[in-house]
Order: C-alpha cells, then structure tokens, then sequence
C-alpha cells in the first residue's frame, strides 16, 4: 500500500497543467468541510431542542404514573378482599385495612428503580381572579413528598411549595404566565370553581373555594406556566368534594427515566387489576417520534451538501486520469497491476475526503461550541421553550457524519478509479 499511497499522495500535491482540476479539487474538500459542519452544528441543535423538551417534561410529570380503573380503590374502607377477616382481626389491623394508599405505595417504593412514590390528585377549574377568568388544570399534590420529586415545584422564582401545607386558607403555586397575565403575586388571592358543585335547597350550585398563591414556578412551556397550578391533596378533596383517601392515581419517580417503561412494567405485574400504569415515553411518544422525523429529514438534506461535495471529486479524478494517461501507462507498463493503479485513485478520493471531514469537524464543533458558551442567537419568546438556541454535540452521531461522509468519498471514487484501471498502455502511448 505504501507505493500506492506514494503516487496518490504526489498527484495531490503536485503542480497541474490544468489549474481548473486543482480548484475542482479545493471545492471538493470545501464542499464536504460545508456538509460535514452544517450537519454537526444541526444535530447539535436538534439533540439540545429534544433534551431541553424531554427535560422540562420530566420537571413537571412523574416517570410512572399507576392508575386505577376502581376510583374508591383507595378510599379507607374495608375493600371485599379485606372484609374475610374477623371484627377482632380488623380491630388488630386497623390502620392498614383503613388505609390502603399506604400499602400501594409502600408497594411502589419497593420497586428497584423507584426512588420516590407520591399520591396525587387532578381535576379541571374555572380560576377567577378581579381581572379575569380562565380555565385550569390543578393537580392535587402531597407538599412535602412533591416538593423533593417534582423539579418544577423545587425550583421556583418565588415561593415555597411546603407552604401549601400550611393551616387557614388553602394555598396554590401557578405558573408564572398565568400570575403576569392577571397580576398575580405571592400572597395574592384567587377563587377556584370547582365542575362537581354541590346539592343544595334551590338546585345544583357550582363549588366556590378560596386560595392564596403561595408560590410561582417556571418551567419554559407555555401550556404548563399558563394553565396548571398545584395545590394539596387536602385542599383538592375539599374542592372536590372526594371523601377521605380518595386520589387520583400515584406518581413514580424514578433514578433512571429511561428505565420508566420497565419500571411500569413491574408495578403494573406486582399490582395487577384494577391497577394499570403508565410511563412518560409512552405519553409523549407522538412528540418525541414527530422531532426524530424531523432530525432525519434534516440529517438527509444536509448529507445532499457532502454528496455535492463527491461529485466534485468524481469530476476531479476523471479529469486527474486524462492528465496522467502517460504516468498510468508508463507504470503499468513497468509492472504495476490494474488494482495498483485502482488503488491510488481511490486514496486520493479519500484523501480529499478525509481533509474535507477534518475542516468539517474543526468548523463545526468550533462553531457549537461558540454557540454553546456564548448564546449569541436568541429565540423569539413565546415561540420556543427555550430563549436561546440550545446546543448539545453527541459523540455518536458526530462520529456517524464522519462516517456518512467518508463513504460518499469512497463511492464517488470508483468509476474513475475503474477508468484509470482500465486504461491500455500501448493505446496510452501511441502518440506520444
């Protein structure tokens, strides 16, 4: 191969008589620099653009959520499989038959994975405040276990989520949309109107309840800061009107995320019917596969830049090959084989290719990480979950571009190669 690698090496960075090939050449390693750079600084926004998503989803839901297709499964009374026991069994029991939510969730907690299990509570508001209403989704929370789980209440701008625990008039944590939209501040005061409503003399009456805004997160995604609020499991109950223990489902956090749906898997086999559980992969799936038909689609019509690149060096070898017809014939005709001949042409493809894909990598990985340490690209607010242009380089995929591009190289280097191989030296020489 040395000899090959000699002669490929010497045409390269020789003098030409026809400069034109020596800029077909340059615009051959330029344009596969371009392709390769373009696509790394892409990916790398397209990887941040999905990480800064799934993150903030994970900030404001739970891994596993464990669902009941019995609403009451959890409400403190003596289930059926429970009441087989005698009155001095259930007198010795007492606590566990009168709540079964603990035992569920001492389940969960069991799990390997599960690092934290949380009951919780949802339902759909009217929120009124003297500057307007609109409609809400509030989720009933346990404040000391939601506090530590859930990211989104753990780092508010303002506010404290253990405060919804606190005693006299219930507390709410909104997003920090809906408090600028009707002026809002922590211990403001705002009515919740609850769907159920309540019996009473004159007909059915809406329930009305009062709550002071002890607290405001951010999370980045409009619909979470514009329509969700949080508040205790106490204060949803009452709201509600649920009896004592009822909830919605629990939430599970676990110390993987990825691991989520066979995480699900386990709790759901464990617990078996009426439960059934869910994983935050499976809910966001149509998001999460719309963004990676999105990065292909990208990843295609970028390579088109590296493949106009190859077919520079098509055009560079075939002309390469009618300047050197005598060097060919003379070393065929000194002993060097068809595949000889097949194989310098093919390393001076690669060569172009492989400084091509270097400047890519230097231009594009310089490039995201300019990006990346100085923001200098903002985002229209309001669009975007994020303000600034998000960057994130994973080594896989750039070594795949590398690899993408150096076989375009390699392909774009077979018919001249196989011309020059296939070159007479007597027909060569003729008229010389």
């Amino acid at each position: 191969m040395g000899f090959e690698r000699f002669i490929a090496s010497r045409y390269l960075m020789s003098r030409r008589k026809q400069t034109i090939i020596s800029v077909i050449s340059l615009m051959s390693v330029l344009g596969v620099a371009i392709g390769v750079a373009a696509l790394v600084v892409v990916m790398g926004v397209y990887n941040g653009f999905t990480s800064d998503i799934r993150d903030k989803i994970l900030g404001a839901n739970a891994h596993v959520t464990l669902l009941s297709a019995d609403p009451a499964i959890f409400d403190p009374v003596d289930r059926p499989e429970n009441a087989a026991g005698t009155e001095e069994e259930s007198a010795e029991a007492g606590t566990e038959q009168a709540s079964p939510l603990a035992s569920v969730l001492a389940e969960i907690q069991a799990v390997p994975g599960v690092k934290a299990a949380t009951p919780y509570i949802y339902t759909e508001v009217l929120l009124s405040t003297a500057r307007g209403a609109t409609g809400l989704v509030v989720r009933g929370v346990d404040p000391l276990q939601a506090g530590t789980a859930l990211q989104l209440l753990r780092d508010m701008p303002a506010g404290d989520a253990r405060d919804l625990a606190r005693e006299g008039v219930p507390g709410i944590v909104i997003g920090k949309n809906l408090a600028a939209r009707f002026g809002l501040t922590v211990g403001s005061r705002v009515n919740l109107l609850s769907p159920m409503g309540q019996r009473s003399a004159t007909g059915f009456t809406p329930k009305i309840r009062s709550f002071r805004v002890v607290g405001m997160f951010s999370s980045g995604m409009t619909d979470y800061d514009s329509r969700l609020a949080y508040i205790s499991l106490d204060a949803a109950r009452e709201l509600l009107g649920l009896p004592e223990g009822r909830v919605s489902g629990i939430e599970a956090f676990c110390e993987d995320p990825y691991q989520a749906r066979e995480i699900a898997a386990t709790i759901q086999k464990q617990l078996g019917p009426p439960f059934y559980a869910q994983n935050w992969m499976d809910l966001n799936a149509s998001l999460f596969a719309a963004l990676q038909l999105e990065r292909i689609g990208m990843f295609i019509v970028l390579a088109m830049v590296i493949l106009v690149g190859s077919f520079s060096i098509i055009t560079s070898l075939v002309m390469l090959v009618m300047e050197k017809t005598r060097d060919i014939a003379i070393l065929m005709s000194m002993g060097a084989t068809a595949g000889a001949i097949r194989r310098i042409f093919m390393l001076q493809g690669l060569i172009i290719g492989m400084v091509g894909t270097g400047i890519g990598y230097v231009l594009g990985l310089g490039l995201a990480w300019l990006l990346k340490k100085y923001q200098f690209i903002d985002l229209p607010p309001g669009v975007y979950t994020m303000d600034k242009l998000p960057m994130l380089i994973d080594v896989s995929d750039t070594l795949l571009i590398g690899v993408v591009a150096m076989i375009m190289c390699f392909l774009a280097t077979i018919y001249p190669a196989r011309q020059a191989a296939r070159l007479k030296p007597a027909e060569a020489l003729r008229y010389e």
